[in-house]
């Protein structure tokens, strides 16, 4: 069985970071939101494609450096202020399968979030949204990742904190666990994840290695 970890919100606590900066950016272009109307509308969903639905629902062209500019600011703001997700290394180590990450942010987001919180050593692969046509909660990503990795669809399995992620996990044919513990997740947010499709919803990271060994049919390695 592959494991398939979403980063942001899974991996490390960035989204209350990023919704932040991104509205404050967005405001600053015109386009008023907040943190929270960032949070509700664009978590999981590439930049590429917040950019499109944002200048399609608004009828408005943002400006040509945006994703600059607000990468810019990230990549300074997760230097000094990001941390991981608590208890998510110990978590990774307790589980004797290979993995990988699948992230719809850009691969140096995705290498520096890794490196400041000390995780980049659990991942010798990872996968962005960059790489195929279409986002989550398309299934392509997932699918890339699952074809990279010589594994089948069915014997993967995707560990992701957002609706989007878990549809696309679902639409490529793979089991998927909830994610509700990251900075961001409100009270209601493990209810949201099972309406997208989640069976299984975790808030701590210390409840993953049950969660994993409960799903059904999953193929475990043979004891020494």
């Amino acid at each position: 069985m592959l494991l398939i970890f979403d980063c942001d919100g899974v991996l490390v606590d960035s989204e209350p970071l990023s919704c932040r900066i991104d509205a404050e950016i967005l405001t600053a272009c015109g386009v008023p939101y907040t943190a929270e109307d960032v949070a509700r509308e664009f978590t999981g969903v590439s930049v590429k494609d917040q950019i499109a639905r944002i200048e399609a629902e608004r009828g408005i062209r943002l400006p040509a450096d945006f994703t600059e500019r607000l990468n810019r600011t990230l990549f300074q703001r997760f230097e000094t202020d990001l941390k991981p997700i608590e208890g998510v290394r110990d978590a990774i180590l307790s589980l004797p399968f290979p993995r990988c990450v699948a992230s719809s942010s850009i691969p140096e987001r995705i290498a520096l979030s890794l490196r400041v919180t000390g995780l980049s050593d659990l991942f010798d692969t990872i996968f962005s949204s960059t790489q195929v046509a279409r986002g989550k909660p398309a299934p392509d990503l997932f699918l890339h990742a699952a074809k990279q990795m010589n594994v089948r669809p069915e014997d993967c399995l995707v560990i992701e904190d957002s609706m989007a992620g878990v549809q696309a996990a679902l639409a490529a044919g793979m089991r998927v666990i909830g994610f509700a513990g990251g900075g961001h997740c409100g009270s209601d947010h493990a209810e949201k994840l099972r309406r997208a499709g989640a069976p299984v919803v975790i808030n701590r990271m210390a409840e993953l290695q049950s969660a994993v060994r409960a799903i059904p049919s999953a193929s475990y390695p043979s004891p020494l």
